[in-house]
C-alpha cells in the first residue's frame, strides 16, 4: 500500500458554535493561514452559518460542509434539512453519524445508513463517523463495533459512490473529553476500517480510501497522529474554532 495514493483531509466540525458574523470573521482569519495547504480543507458549520461560510470561503481552498442531513427528500420533519436542500445551497460536504447525533438525538446505524444514501443520491461528499464508547473498548469489542457500524452505513454503496465517502474514526470516549487515543490506537482502528473496505470492495479501493481520526485531535497532537500510516486526516472539533490552531493541524497534514 502507498499512503501517497490518499490526499489528507482536515475537516473542522464547529458543532453548535458561531453566528454568521462570527463565521465570516473566523474563515477570513483562516484563509491566509491555510492557503498553501497540501491537503483538502473543509469546515462543517451549523445550518444557519452555511451561506455566510460559503460567502467567506469563496475563491479560497476551503470547502464548506453541513453537520447533518435528513434521509427524506422532503416532508413533515420539522427542524430538519434534506440532502437536496444542501446540494441546492451549494454545499459539497456533510457529516453523518457523529457520536453526538447518536448519543443525544437517537441516531441509529439504520438512520445513519439512510442519511448516507440520501446524501450520496444528492451528490454530496459524506464524512461518515464511526466509533466505540468506553465500555465497548474495555470489553475488547472495538473492532466488532466499528466494523458493524461501517458495514451497515455502506450497505448498497457502490465502489464508484465510495469515492465520495470519507470515514472518520472517532472513539466516543475521546470526544470533547480531552482524552485522545494514542497514535498507535488510532492507527490500529483506522487500519481495521481500511481492511474492511478491502473486504467489502477491493484492495485498490481500500488503498485510496481516506480514513480520518476524530477523537480530540488538536494542534499539539496532530503531527504524531497524522504520521501514522492509516490516518489520512482529522475531523477536528474545538481546535477548528481557533484559526491558528486549525492552521497548525492543516500544516501538519501537509507535510
Amino acid at each position: 500500500m502507498d499512503k501517497s495514493l490518499r490526499r489528507p483531509v482536515i475537516a473542522g466540525n464547529w458543532k453548535m458554535n458561531n453566528t454568521p458574523e462570527q463565521t465570516k470573521a473566523l474563515i477570513n482569519a483562516m484563509k491566509p493561514l491555510v492557503a498553501d495547504a497540501d491537503c483538502d480543507v473543509v469546515l462543517c458549520v451549523p445550518f444557519i452559518d452555511l451561506y455566510a461560510a460559503m460567502e467567506a470561503a469563496a475563491g479560497s481552498n476551503i470547502k464548506i460542509g453541513a453537520e447533518n442531513c435528513h434521509w427524506a427528500e422532503k416532508g413533515a420533519f420539522t427542524g430538519e434539512v434534506s440532502a437536496d436542500m444542501l446540494k441546492a445551497a451549494g454545499v459539497p460536504y456533510v457529516i453523518i453519524g457523529h457520536s453526538e447525533r447518536r448519543q443525544y438525538f437517537g441516531e441509529t446505524d439504520v438512520t445513519v445508513r439512510n442519511r448516507v444514501r440520501a446524501a450520496l443520491n444528492a451528490g454530496l461528499k459524506v464524512i461518515l463517523c464511526v466509533g466505540e464508547v468506553l465500555a465497548e473498548r474495555k470489553l475488547g469489542i472495538t473492532e466488532q463495533i466499528v466494523c458493524a457500524q461501517t458495514e451497515i452505513a455502506l450497505a448498497g454503496v457502490s465502489e464508484e459512490e465510495l469515492k465520495n465517502v470519507i470515514i472518520a474514526y472517532e472513539p466516543v470516549w475521546a470526544i470533547g473529553t480531552g482524552e485522545t487515543a494514542t497514535p498507535e490506537q488510532a492507527n490500529e482502528v483506522c487500519a481495521v476500517i481500511r481492511a474492511l473496505i478491502a473486504r467489502l470492495y477491493n484492495k485498490d479501493a481500500a488503498d485510496r480510501f481516506v480514513v480520518q481520526y476524530g477523537g480530540s485531535m488538536n494542534d499539539g497532537n496532530a503531527a504524531e497522529l497524522l504520521a501514522q500510516y492509516d490516518v489520512d486526516g482529522g475531523l477536528i472539533g474545538g481546535a477548528s474554532l481557533v484559526a491558528e490552531k486549525f492552521a497548525k493541524i492543516v500544516e501538519a497534514a501537509s507535510k
